[in-house]
């Protein structure tokens, strides 16, 4: 299990950058972060590389896996590849609406409906596979902490499960929790629910 370091404080001294190191600086509970903690962990089980600092994480996953050993997370085939590239631009606009839904009044919005509806069709298109493009790659990287975050926001805050009747996408978070390189990045569902309730002003 990773021995994490802990959190800095945002008056704590920045630490030196080009000295020979590369770190991942990230919060333990964005989603965002999440994706390249993951990448990095299913490549290899520290991050050093030299001179180079990338802040968005698709730019960030891409460039873990095309720069270090360990499996390879892009398929060879060309339709996963073409798939693979859609679902990675829709992953913003999946997130924008279930962020919509999330702040909403009621349980699910129409438009957070229709997002799933689309993630749960995306993963049927291969059967090779449980996951996206068949076997574990990117996308399952970029979505799955934003599909299992929100699956516990919304059951937390909104009292609503939003996998319920979504067969594939109930497999997809199993699936994820069978990987190492996934589970050793999960928080506490109270550690993502408590902030999220304090933000949106939900005692």
């Amino acid at each position: 299990e990773e021995a994490l370091p802990p959190t800095l404080p945002s008056a704590s001294e920045q630490q030196p950058l080009y000295n020979g190191e590369t770190r991942l600086y990230m919060s333990y509970i964005c989603p965002y972060a999440q994706r390249a903690w993951i990448a990095r962990n299913y490549k290899l089980p520290s991050l050093e590389h030299n001179n180079k600092i990338i802040g968005e994480s698709l730019d960030l996953i891409k460039y873990i896996d095309s720069n270090f050993a360990g499996p390879k997370l892009t398929p060879d085939d060309p339709e996963k590849q073409r798939l693979g590239e859609e679902l990675l631009a829709y992953s913003d606009s999946f997130h924008q609406a279930m962020c919509s839904a999330l702040i909403s009044k009621g349980n699910v919005t129409a438009e957070a409906v229709a997002a799933l509806d689309d993630i749960e069709c995306s993963l049927s298109k291969f059967d090779d596979g449980p996951f996206f493009l068949g076997q574990f790659s990117l996308v399952d990287i970029a979505y799955a902490p934003f599909i299992d975050g929100f699956q516990t926001l919304f059951a937390g805050i909104k009292n609503c499960n939003i996998t319920e009747g979504s067969a594939n996408i109930q497999i997809f978070i199993e699936e994820m929790n069978k990987i190492d390189a996934y589970t050793q990045t999960k928080q506490d569902p109270s550690e993502v629910i408590a902030p999220t309730k304090k933000k949106l002003g939900i005692i």
